[in-house]
């Protein structure tokens, strides 16, 4: 083994001139990660893009390899017989065949004698089924994947030899249901395989112990911070058009944007959703007299489509491409030199996960310009540029223990072998996402997947395990797990449609709803193309390219990134003293002087509302900065507090920033605090959440995960419509019979969680609490202007809106700027 020198490693010779070859010095973190590997030491890297992460976490592995296999050690490997050594686990199917892809470089070069392979939901089943017979030393796949190597009658002799398991982008997992079904996962990992060690590996992280806790199923996690590396150059764009007063899109600034892209080699433009995506390609091939190559990347296109552009981008074809979230954990394409965000980033992390994106070399500084979409998103970038040049990040607060996910989890690991019931308690909990599990928690959960609970006790295909004359639990029927393989993961899809051409390929998927609203002979722009839709055959949008028409563009559920809880203290600490930032534009410093002499500007510890006539209705318009989701829940509850006070309310509106709503009558002072006191989240919220279709929704997708409605079986799978059905109904069943059910408190959870950010919520009412600043206007205020313009865009209430979109108040306050001194 490699002779330890302290905190650092001397690499084996074979090693050494590798690095040599390469004109490489091996980096402090690979040294490290390779004498905490010699300990049997579980660790946390966290170093910039371009560090060698992913390197330094294979490293200790081919150097234990190869000396073993050196050293006539490895009997197994000396019989033919392939035992499994490394488990690389990444979030992304794409990403995880491009690092196998990248580790055979050095195994081809160094002769070692190590096989890598991955093992994702498009490897062939034949080669699957190889893999369990004579394993790799090196497996790269995704959770889902390594979900079903444990559901499997071998699962204990596949994971015996393990001694690493890799989880890259660790931060991409850590607060979402994923990332509980992956930490209980490694929990049974750590179960199966005695001498286990793991190794995460991320590159922004806002708070590196709570992440290495993730990792400490067994052991504590050492944390390895690489190099710094070079301090991004980050700036933001200045557009020559007028700075919008609202919307989303950014399409303002696409000129520029297409001048930036001509001046670099290669660039990627992100955006926040997948319609803003269709736009701005569509946008910048308009005005792409140089016929540049740009592509288009985003989650809803055909896989085909994504790996064409994927292909030409590592190939070095493309001079830009438009790309969402999907490439925020993008392959390492080196040639990449600048990054451009359109529209503000709703997060410093996110940004600096993009901004990573461009030139993976540590010591030179990665290239980024963000080009805000309205007003406020102006501030918002500000915001994210200040706290990457102070080195502050973000991060998401973890999330209660998902139950849905457990109840998976479950059936799962009987699947591979009875269940002690006790033992499994102390191996679930484990896992940091369920440290503090209840045991009535768990046992209503391990009831639920044996028995369905008592409201569906009755019915046998919920019956899916059976107790053992030893006290242990198995599975009721091989059936159960042949629907626990098909339906396995903790991303449940929204009801989408396949779009395709009448005579060409399927593009992508789009939303179901947004199909149902086309007649035949309308237009919409999809995949960088304008099409005609003619119809929906055998579930399938039919379409032929188009040349004109006012097109559509689709609508996404979920696609708009939440505003973080830090990034929104920061715009509100800007606009307490816009005075202190000089990088403020013209037009957004006039815009805030002349707020303050119509009515006043927010200040950090109070809320500021304000409340105006307008074409015969009035108006309030809160400054709460708490994110959209805080916003649409705050504007359903008020809205039902004013119909009990007569206000007759007639809607509202919600955007990151600003909650807008309007009725007949104004509201008095008192009435004002009364709307806004914090016991609005007591029995207001639960009136709501009953009423509402939020707890259907989020009940359909706890019930997919926690196995109680398949989407496939053998040889079919099942339409959205029908999930719906059978969700609907056995919400019906469970709420009369059952209320406690644990489905129905796992729905619950999610809900609060998920769509109404309730801590949030709860925390600015509490703010708010004797802080009210109330000013009654006569008119329209500059910073009511852009929330007011989302009115008419939305449905809201009755689905009833207000005529006119404000754009002569906009005028109104342009021609004022103009009159005062």
């Amino acid at each position: 083994m490699p002779e330890n020198t302290g905190s650092h490693m001397a690499l084996p010779d074979l090693f050494s001139r590798w690095f040599e070859s390469r004109g490489w010095q091996p980096r402090p973190h690979q040294l490290e990660l390779v004498g905490l590997a010699l300990q049997g030491k579980s660790a946390l890297l966290i170093a910039p893009t371009g560090g060698g992460k992913t390197l330094a976490g294979f490293l200790p592995s081919l150097i234990e390899l190869t000396l073993r296999r050196q050293n006539g050690e490895d009997l197994a490997h000396a019989k033919g017989k392939g035992e499994l050594h490394t488990l690389y686990i990444s979030p992304l199917k794409a990403l995880a065949t491009d690092i196998r892809r990248n580790l055979e470089i050095p195994i081809a070069e160094m002769a070692l004698p190590v096989r890598a392979e991955s093992r994702t939901g498009d490897t062939p089943q034949s080669r699957r089924q190889r893999q369990r017979e004579r394993p790799p030393d090196l497996l790269m796949t995704t959770p889902e994947s390594m979900a079903l190597l444990l559901s499997y009658p071998d699962a204990a002799q596949f994971f015996a030899t393990l001694k690493c398991v890799i989880v890259d982008e660790l931060h991409a997992f850590a607060t979402s249901k994923r990332g509980h079904h992956l930490a209980l996962c490694l929990a049974r990992v750590a179960t199966l395989a005695p001498h286990v060690r793991f190794v995460g590996l991320s590159a922004t992280v806002a708070d590196p112990p709570v992440l290495a806790e993730f990792l400490a199923v067994k052991d504590e996690v050492e944390i390895v911070q690489g190099e710094p590396g070079a301090a991004p150059d980050v700036t933001i764009i200045d557009a020559h058009e007028r700075l919008p007063w609202g919307g989303h899109m950014g399409r303002h600034a696409l000129p520029e944007i297409y001048n930036i892209i001509r001046q670099h080699k290669t660039s990627i433009v992100f955006v926040n959703t997948r319609a803003q995506a269709e736009l701005a390609f569509d946008g910048l091939w308009r005005i792409n007299e140089d016929n540049l190559a740009i592509g288009l990347h985003h989650g809803s296109l055909a896989v085909e489509q994504r790996r064409k552009v994927e292909a030409a981008m590592a190939a070095g074809r493309l001079r830009a491409v438009v790309a969402t979230s999907s490439l925020d954990l993008g392959i390492d394409w080196g040639d990449v030199d600048l990054v451009i965000q359109v529209g503000a980033p709703k997060g410093v992390s996110r940004l600096m996960q993009r901004i990573g994106r461009a030139n993976h070399r540590l010591d030179e500084p990665s290239r980024a310009m963000i080009a805000p979409a309205n007003r406020f998103e102006v501030l918002e970038s500000l915001a994210a540029l200040e706290a990457v040049e102070a080195h502050e990040l973000d991060g998401d607060p973890p999330r209660p223990a998902c139950l849905d996910v457990l109840a998976q989890h479950i059936v799962g690991t009987a699947c591979a072998q009875p269940i002690d019931r006790e033992a499994f308690y102390e191996e679930v909990r484990t896992a940091l996402p369920y440290r503090d599990l209840s045991r009535k928690d768990f046992d209503d959960t391990f009831d639920f997947v044996a028995t369905g609970g008592y409201a569906l006790a009755a019915y046998d295909q919920w019956h899916r395990l059976k107790q053992l004359p030893d006290g242990r639990w198995m599975l009721a029927s091989p059936l159960v797990a042949r629907q626990y393989r098909m339906n396995v993961g903790t991303i449940v899809e929204l009801p989408l449609i396949k779009v395709k051409l009448r005579r060409g390929p399927v593009l992508g998927e789009v939303e179901e709803s947004f199909i149902q609203g086309l007649v035949p002979g309308d237009t919409f722009v999809f995949a960088g193309r304008l099409l005609r839709f003619e119809g929906v055959k055998e579930l399938v949008a039919q379409c032929s390219s188009a040349s004109g028409g006012d097109p559509k563009v689709p609508a996404y559920g979920g696609g708009r990134l939440p505003l973080s809880t830090f990034l929104a203290d920061r715009v509100r600490g800007i606009l307490q003293d816009p005075s202190r930032h000089p990088k403020l534009p013209h037009e957004v410093r006039e815009w805030l002087r002349l707020q303050r002499i119509r009515s006043t500007l927010p200040h950090g510890d109070r809320l500021l509302i304000e409340g105006f006539p307008r074409g015969g209705k009035q108006f309030i318009v809160a400054y709460c900065f708490e994110g959209r989701n805080a916003h649409q829940t705050l504007g359903m509850l008020l809205t039902r507090r004013m119909e009990r006070m007569e206000l007759k309310p007639l809607g509202f509106v919600a955007t990151d920033y600003v909650l807008g709503l309007w009725g007949l009558r104004p509201p008095t002072r008192r009435q004002l605090e009364l709307l806004f006191d914090e016991d609005m989240l007591g029995d207001d919220l639960e009136a709501w959440m009953d009423e509402s279709t939020m707890l259907r929704r989020s009940f359909r997708n706890v019930a997919v995960i926690a196995g109680l409605i398949e989407r496939r079986f053998p040889g079919e799978e099942k339409s959205r419509r029908q999930v719906t059905f059978s969700s609907d109904l056995i919400y019906d069943t469970l709420r009369k019979h059952e209320p406690s059910h644990i489905l129905l408190r796992a729905t619950r959870q999610d809900a609060a969680w998920q769509l109404a950010d309730l801590k949030r919520l709860g925390d600015l009412l509490r703010r708010a609490r004797g802080r009210i600043d109330y000013r009654r206007l006569e008119r329209i205020s500059p910073l009511a202007v852009p929330v007011l313009l989302e009115i008419g865009r939305e449905r809201v209430l009755d689905g009833t809106a207000v005529d006119e979109l404000l754009d002569i108040a906009a005028q109104e306050l342009i021609e004022e700027a103009t009159s005062l001194p």
